[in-house]
């Protein structure tokens, strides 16, 4: 019987290899279009609905006008320009808002969270001010700011403070103890304890806590910018509602939604690359 040599036996274990490789990646993409028409059902047919029920007479079309006339509304918003006017101030107001958020909430909760005294002593105030209703402080704010966009911008932040303080404070007491213990069993400096076993640990809560705060910065901005503003993404949709225009009202409000989704995508692929550290854990 003849013998196969070396070299044909390389070439077939590459050929089985390129093969596999192929399959894979085909039942990937296979998984990831399944995914993808999963999520999407729901949504297709609430389109659908949206744009049969107003055409059919069963909701008067004036009050709700087809999905699809809203988004040609939405369209030549972005045609005359006046969309990315609007667009430009809001993301302004709540980008300037969300990052003020960041900068104070992340150090000031991984402190409570590290000095489980101090938490003990602050917890009830905080919960307090995460308890009370943020556009019921409008008031407060305008009566301290006045209208100008400095109240805008408080009130956002005030929104969304809390979810970063409180995810970063679950986040940084819920660290491992056994994991802490191990390493200060190994001689390791209180400031790299932090920075390499207790800050990554909290990471995901942290990132959760982002995702939150951004979702809430988009929705307090929309409240903020409906009363004393005179630019926006909230103005606008005010604006066009006051004079019945519905379509362009509802394109704004599509054109929200769209931006909140993408938002909250980003943030969860960033998530998703920071503590990949925490899939490679679990599955070891």
């Amino acid at each position: 019987m003849p013998e196969i040599d070396d070299g044909t036996r390389l070439l077939s274990y590459q050929g089985d290899r390129i093969h596999h490789k192929s399959v894979r990646k085909k039942t990937a993409a296979l998984t990831i279009l399944k995914g993808a028409a999963e999520k999407s059902v729901i949504m297709l047919l609430i389109i659908s609905a949206w744009e049969a029920l107003p055409r059919l007479g069963l909701v008067d079309p004036f009050l709700l006008p087809p999905f699809s006339e809203a988004v040609k509304s939405l369209l030549r918003l972005f045609q005359s320009g006046e969309m990315f006017r609007h667009i430009t101030i809001s993301l302004g107001r709540s980008g300037l808002a969300f990052l003020a958020a960041v900068v104070f909430s992340i150090p000031v909760g991984t402190f409570m969270g590290w000095n489980k005294r101090i938490e003990q002593i602050i917890d009830p105030l905080l919960q307090v001010c995460r308890n009370t209703s943020t556009l019921a402080l409008y008031p407060v704010f305008i009566l301290f700011f006045g209208l100008g966009e400095t109240s805008k911008i408080a009130i956002i932040l005030w929104g969304t403070v809390w979810p970063i303080l409180l995810n970063t404070i679950a986040g940084v007491k819920e660290a491992d103890p056994l994991l802490i213990k191990s390493a200060r069993s190994m001689g390791i400096t209180r400031t790299g304890l932090f920075l390499r076993v207790v800050l990554p640990m909290a990471l995901p809560s942290i990132l959760t806590g982002l995702r939150l705060s951004a979702a809430t910065s988009i929705l307090m901005l929309v409240a903020a910018e409906m009363l004393g503003a005179d630019r926006g993404l909230g103005f606008m949709i005010f604006y066009y509602q006051e004079r019945y225009a519905i379509p362009e009202m509802f394109g704004g409000i599509i054109f929200i939604s769209v931006l909140g989704v993408l938002i909250n995508y980003l943030l969860v692929h960033l998530e998703g690359r920071l503590t990949r550290w925490k899939e490679r854990t679990v599955k070891g």
